[in-house]
C-alpha cells in the first residue's frame, strides 16, 4: 500500500491532508515526507491556506496562535475546535477582568486626588526625544537645524 501511494504521489505531484479548519476560515494541511520522481526526498511541511489569500491584507490575529504554534511545530496534534472556542473564551473573560481592574485603579486615583493625598499627575515633556525642544515649555529662539529650507544669514543673533 505504501509503495502505490508513494508511486500516486510521484505521478500526480504533492499529497496535502486536510487537517482541520479555524473559526476564520483557515484550511491547514500536512504535507508527508515523500519522495519526488527523481529520487529526491523532501521533508514533511505544515502549511496553511488563508481564507483572506492576499499577503498585503494579512493582520496581526488572522491565525490563531493555537493553529500557528502546530504550523511551527511548537505542538504535535493540531488543536480541537472545542479548544479554540474554550481559549476565545478565556482570553475574552481576562481582557474584562483587565478592565475592570483598570478601573478600578483610576477611580482610586481620582479618591487620592481629590483628598489631596496623591499630586495629579502630568505629562512634564512634550514632542519626541529627538527634537531640540523635548522637554522645554516653549520653544527658544535659538537657531536649529532646518534641513532643505535653511537659509544662510536668515537668522540674526540677538543683541
Amino acid at each position: 500500500m505504501n509503495r502505490l501511494a508513494s508511486a500516486l504521489r510521484r505521478s500526480f505531484g504533492v499529497v496535502r491532508d486536510h487537517v482541520g479548519t479555524d473559526h476564520l476560515g483557515n484550511k491547514y494541511y500536512f504535507i508527508p515526507q515523500q519522495k519526488t520522481w527523481t529520487g529526491k526526498v523532501v521533508r514533511a511541511k505544515r502549511i496553511v491556506e488563508a481564507a483572506n489569500p492576499s499577503e498585503f491584507e494579512y493582520m496581526e490575529g488572522s491565525i490563531p496562535m493555537e493553529w500557528d504554534a502546530w504550523i511551527r511545530g511548537r505542538r504535535k496534534e493540531p488543536p480541537s475546535m472545542e479548544e479554540l472556542m474554550k481559549n476565545i473564551s478565556y482570553r475574552e473573560q481576562i481582557t474584562l477582568k483587565a478592565r475592570e481592574v483598570e478601573e478600578k485603579d483610576l477611580a482610586l486615583q481620582r479618591e487620592e486626588h481629590k483628598e489631596g493625598l496623591v499630586a495629579t499627575p502630568r505629562t512634564l515633556a512634550t514632542g519626541h526625544a529627538a527634537a531640540t525642544s523635548f522637554g522645554r515649555e516653549q520653544i527658544s529662539e535659538e537657531p536649529t537645524s532646518t534641513a532643505n529650507t535653511f537659509q544662510p544669514g536668515s537668522w540674526m543673533p540677538k543683541k
